[in-house]
């Protein structure tokens, strides 16, 4: 298999994971709680480095990276608002 039919072939399953990570609907108040624990609210990524105190560099949030970011935020939000709406949960346990 040649390089641009393995980039198209890769390109056309991370746009199905999107799309599919998109049109999922909550209705699961246990799904909604586990995937609200472990979808970060932050970029967990950028942190100071430091030695003996002193700050040597920051590294950047590289979320923005992830092909999936965007989507799995949006998930992360609808997880949220069907928490709170639906359930009556409060959501600042997960911020």
């Amino acid at each position: 298999m040649n390089l641009s039919k393995k980039v198209c072939l890769n390109n056309s399953i991370l746009n199905q994971l999107r799309y599919q990570l998109e049109i999922l609907e909550i209705h699961d108040y246990k799904l909604a709680k586990l995937l609200c624990k472990i979808i970060p609210s932050n970029c967990p990524f950028a942190k100071p480095v430091t030695i003996n105190g002193h700050t040597l560099f920051q590294i950047p949030p590289l979320c923005k990276l992830n092909p999936l970011y965007e989507q799995l935020m949006t998930l992360r939000y609808k997880c949220l608002l069907y928490l709170v709406d639906q359930c009556g949960e409060d959501a600042t346990k997960y911020c």
